[in-house]
Parts: structure tokens; sequence; C-alpha cells
């Protein structure tokens, strides 16, 4: 994403509406090319309030941060990119300088963050924290950065500072988002559960966070009831977001359950990350609509590399893989991937990838990291053996 205001917009567009090289004229006048948000929804209504008084007071900084925060939410609940560069837009007056104020230094992070700009990511939030180190946001925000980079003893060091400073449930919750990959899973699990219970927090921002992780802890960890229990807990704490959904997914494409993920995402395919898995789903079913799905995914990946845009690099090693079945590619993304982000599922795809490839040096990757990290997951750890085995 470009500093450049009009180039920000355009860029994010294009992202999310998986605009190919030649334009898509539809063959039909009453095809619906894409749904626009409606003036109705209370959401809308409050982003065009904001807007218009921005339009008024340019400068006024704690509006702008109002707006890009809210824009910021809105990215996070549907997975829409384009809210990324409007937020970008709100912050335009303080957004190139090298010491703006404290709010926006978080906000940049955050949307630097997304873009996986994490070491100028990881230069405004230390920038935050010498200003303020009582900053919760700052200190939370820099743990999952730290953590998606695979800076795992920084990012527990960064939860610590939130001692004294946030709900105790925060606190747990970051330190055994760390925990669970850093070889302390099941302890992760039990304090996080005792946490939850003897303090709970009635946000539901929270309980949603918290419940998703203790379902991935739990699907790692091999217990697929405790996992399903603890996802259907997060979907019931309020509107899921696009990575809860994505989460909920993966979970049910792993377990055989194909039908019930395309029924989840056939509305959700905005975002690529969730077509991604609808296309997966229907692939799995055999339906008729599969092969189309993959089409209009490939016109977006193709879309994102002409831009040189490289943020989905773990989702387009997943198509590449098992929907084009061109294992070569896979795993040429896959280990680029893992050069810029080291997640859990950034790992399982680069072991699926250097299973079904061959590579050598992919498969070295997969080690290296199962050593020096301790992170426990069954469905990695069996991809690992089955590396050794073939080594």
């Amino acid at each position: 994403m470009t500093r450049r205001l009009g180039a920000a917009l355009l860029l994010s567009c294009l992202w999310c509406g998986g605009t190919a090289a030649a334009p898509h004229i539809p063959a039909d006048g009453n095809q619906v090319v894409e749904r626009l948000p409606s003036r109705a929804d209370p959401v809308q209504r409050e982003l065009l309030r904001l807007r218009g008084e921005l339009s008024r007071r340019p400068g006024d900084l704690g509006l702008a941060s109002a707006l890009a925060q809210r824009y910021i939410e809105q990215a996070r609940a549907d997975g829409d990119p384009r809210y990324l560069g409007y937020a970008q837009a709100a912050l335009a007056p303080w957004w190139t300088q090298a010491q703006p104020p404290e709010q926006v230094l978080v906000l940049r992070a955050t949307l630097r963050q997304s873009t996986h700009q994490f070491p100028a990511a990881l230069a405004d939030l230390d920038q935050a924290v010498q200003r303020d180190s009582g900053n919760v946001q700052a200190w939370l925000t820099r743990a999952t950065v730290q953590m998606v980079t695979g800076q795992l003893a920084a990012a527990r060091a960064s939860c610590m500072r939130l001692y004294s400073r946030a709900p105790l449930l925060v606190v747990q919750t970051c330190l055994s988002s760390v925990g669970s990959i850093s070889g302390q899973a099941a302890d992760s699990y039990r304090q996080l559960q005792e946490v939850q219970k003897r303090h709970p927090l009635d946000e539901p921002g929270v309980q949603v966070w918290v419940a998703t992780l203790l379902g991935e802890m739990a699907e790692r960890a091999g217990d697929a009831a405790g996992a399903e229990a603890h996802f259907r807990q997060a979907l019931a704490a309020g509107e899921p977001d696009s990575y809860l959904l994505g989460a909920w997914a993966d979970f049910l494409l792993d377990h055989g359950r194909a039908s019930e993920a395309a029924r989840l995402l056939k509305d959700k395919t905005r975002n690529d990350a969730l077509l991604l898995r609808y296309a997966l789903a229907l692939q799995a079913m055999s339906a008729p609509d599969a092969r189309r799905q993959a089409e209009v995914l490939r016109t977006r990946f193709d879309a994102a590399m002409l831009r040189g845009d490289t943020v989905h690099r773990r989702e387009q090693a997943r198509f590449e893989l098992a929907l084009r079945k061109d294992p070569a590619a896979a795993v040429r993304l896959a280990k680029a991937n893992w050069m810029v982000q080291k997640e859990p599922a950034d790992l399982r795809i680069l072991a699926d990838c250097a299973l079904a490839s061959g590579d050598t040096e992919a498969a070295q990757m997969v080690r290296d990291w199962l050593r020096s990290s301790r992170i426990e997951d069954r469905r990695v750890a069996a991809s690992a053996a089955r590396l050794g085995a073939a080594a």
C-alpha cells in the first residue's frame, strides 16, 4: 500500500474486487457484479456520518483516529481490505510524519501489520511504547507482530508488559497465544481456561478472541470435540469476523464436513481467504460450481501478482497445491511466505508443500522450526514424520 492517498484507495479496491489484467464484461446485463453496502446498515450510517464530519474538519485528530479505528474494525469484521485504505486516508495529514501523535503511531502500525509491513509496524510500536509505557494497545499489537514474525521470546516479553495495565484475561490470552506455539501448549490451554472462568469479561470482542484461540489450541492438540465446542462458543459470542470464519471453515474441512463449510461461506466470497475455503469445500463435494470458483480465485491472485501484492502468499500456496495441483509452484510460494511470517498455518502449508513437492529445503525449514520453537501441532508433526521417512 503506497502512502499516496489516491493510489492507496485504488490498490485496496483492486485487491478486493479481484481485477485481472483485462476487464470483466458481464454477458448478461442483469448479472450482479457487486452488492454495495446498504446505507440503511447502522455501521454504514455511522461511517457516513464520521466521513462527513471529517470532511468539514480534516485536521481534527480525534475524529480522524475514531474514523480510522472504525474502518479497521470493519475490515476485520468482513475481510474487505478497502476499509484499510479508507483508514489510511483518514490519517492522511499525519501518515508520512516521522513522529506523528501517539494514537496515529498505533493505528499506522496496525495498518502496516495488515499489509505485512512488519519492520515498519514494529518501529512505530517501539516509538509508541517509548512515549507511553502504559499503552495497552501498543503492547498487544507489538506482541502480535512479534508472534507472526516468529520472535516468540520478544512476544512473551511484550505480553508481560500488560500486567497491571490490562485485565487479567487479556494478559493471559496474550501469554497463552505465545506459549501454545512455543512448547507450553497444555499449560497455556489450562491456564487460559482457568482465567476465563475466574476472571471473565463481558466484552464480546474479547470473548471471541479467547474462544477462537482455545479452539485453535485444542485442534492442534488433536481434541476435535473440545475445539468444536470452543469454536461454537466464539460464533455465539458475537458477529463472527473473517478470521473466526476462516478458522471454523478449516476445522470443518479438516474433519470431512465440506458441505457445512460451503454453507457457511457461500455469501462470504468477497474475501479472498474465505473464497479459497469455499472453493476447497466445493471441490471436496465435487460440486458443479467448483471449477468456476477456483477460476475466480485464480484471477484475483493473478491480479495481486501484477500489483506486486504478496499479502496472500499463504493462501496462494494452498490454492496452487490443493486446487491447481501444482506442488512446485506451491512450495515456492510457501517458502517465500515463510520468510515473512511464521504462524502455525504458515508452518502447516510449508510442511504440506514440502511433502507434496519433495523440496528438501522446505522440509529442512519445517524441521528447523519444530526444533527451535517446540511448537506442538499434530498435523504438522505427522507431515514432518512423513518428511523424515521420505528422507
